[in-house]
């Protein structure tokens, strides 16, 4: 009696021709794959441009140093006459009020929103740059020009703003903040 595990011959033959038809398979694919490769390799390459050459940076030497700042208001060299007379014109900013919140903001970075009213009294909502929504109502100042509100209504602020005159003084200047769409 043979045991299970034994190998019979035709075992062993039936596994020898399964091998070969495996390397003869596998010989088939390994010729056509070195053929393609070859034919590849023989293929002209296409001429690749050399690189531009790159002209060198020039640089700029800055010579206005000694000029005046172009950020500083010009000073003319007026008669003293005519600088007092538009320094004590009257108009100046009130130099003891407290500062208000929204005088921090540049009167175009602030947006009106809306409205409230109550009884007789009207205010204005305003919106800063900090996403902040402000009430605001005549008599308080916005913007960063010591802008006092002079009116609201459902459509704008109107206020007045005092700003230099660039001679020493100062002067109005009307302004408003128009409601956002």
């Amino acid at each position: 009696m043979s045991h299970p595990r034994m190998h019979s011959p035709a075992r062993t033959v039936l596994a020898l021709l399964v091998a070969s038809g495996l390397v003869a398979c596998s010989q088939n694919t390994t010729s056509d794959l070195v053929a393609y490769t070859e034919s590849v390799k023989a293929m002209q390459k296409p001429d690749i441009e050399p690189l531009p050459e790159f002209q060198p940076y020039e640089t700029f030497v800055y010579s206005a140093g000694e000029l005046r700042d172009p950020f500083s208001p010009p000073v003319h060299s007026l008669p003293t006459k005519v600088v007092a007379q538009r320094t004590y014109s009257g108009i100046s900013p009130v130099p003891d009020r407290p500062q208000e919140p929204l005088e921090e903001f540049p009167l175009d970075s602030l947006r009106m929103v809306g409205t409230l009213e109550r009884n007789e009294d009207s205010w204005a909502l305003i919106k800063a740059s900090d996403d902040t929504i402000h009430r605001i109502k005549p008599g308080n100042y916005i913007g960063q020009n010591h802008g006092k509100i002079i009116s609201v209504n459902e459509y704008a602020v109107d206020l007045t703003e005092i700003i230099p005159d660039g001679m020493g003084g100062w002067m109005e200047r009307h302004a408003s903040v128009a409601l956002s769409e």
